[in-house]
């Protein structure tokens, strides 16, 4: 057994026996981890952190060899984004980012770029004015960083080059051209500034992404796509994201 100090966020927690918290956490040094805090419940003081979904602590954990559970033994929090907490759309958009992280990464596949692409995200959001843009670069972004990020550069089938108009196939992943519309009958058509948008948010910066032109039916369609080429190959639903439409009604009245 191994004791190890990380920077972390929590991605979810839960009630264990009567007095503590079993937590799910991505560190910067050792990727998604699990831990358990034992007495948290009945003693909260012995932790300068009370854990809530997306918040930033440095933890103390014991790193137990051929065990998918550590003890937690010490945690503190560094940054809580108490400003998306006072903001339902974007406690929801910084939830669902929790869970698509969790959703993406394998246990204990260290991946520090995520880690830090994360934490600006959650900043950025925390900050910036135009934040309803900044979970769509997210999922892009981790999207490319997890290793499964939709291929855009040519046919997925025959590997040409695309020249003309494109679809989108959600079961092989990635763009077909004319040719071969056929291999996926479900596959929807895809306009060519959401192809150029997703290559130039994967290549660029959170600040550069901010800075790009964005129309609204273009940021419709790349959430539509993103959403369901992300549910279809992690085979997951993802509770947090249908409540986002209702709150984004919500933000117009």
């Amino acid at each position: 057994m191994s004791i190890h100090k990380t920077n972390a966020l929590v991605i979810k927690t839960f009630d264990f026996r009567e007095t503590s918290l079993i937590t799910t956490f991505y560190t910067k040094e050792f990727g998604k981890v699990q831990g358990i805090l034992k007495g948290i419940r009945a003693e909260p003081d012995k932790f300068a952190s009370t854990l809530e979904p997306f918040s930033h602590n440095e933890i103390i954990f014991y790193h137990k060899r051929n065990a998918d559970l550590h003890l937690v033994s010490g945690c503190e929090l560094r940054d809580n984004f108490s400003f998306l907490r006072n903001d339902m759309y974007r406690f929801g958009q910084a939830s669902f980012m929790m869970e698509l992280l969790g959703a993406l990464s394998a246990i204990e596949d260290r991946n520090e770029d995520m880690f830090n692409l994360t934490i600006e995200c959650l900043s950025s959001m925390d900050k910036n004015n135009i934040y309803d843009r900044i979970p769509t670069i997210y999922k892009i972004k981790a999207l490319s960083l997890s290793g499964f990020k939709p291929h855009l550069n040519s046919c997925v089938s025959c590997n040409d080059k695309i020249l003309s108009q494109s679809k989108f196939s959600n079961h092989l992943g990635g763009l077909l051209c004319p040719r071969c519309f056929k291999k996926d009958i479900k596959a929807n058509w895809i306009f060519r500034g959401t192809i150029a948008t997703i290559l130039y948010i994967e290549k660029n910066d959170l600040a550069a992404s901010l800075r790009l032109g964005l129309n609204p039916q273009i940021k419709r369609e790349l959430d539509c796509v993103l959403n369901s080429f992300i549910e279809y190959h992690l085979e997951k639903k993802f509770k947090t994201q249908r409540v986002i439409p209702f709150l984004e009604e919500a933000m117009k009245v």
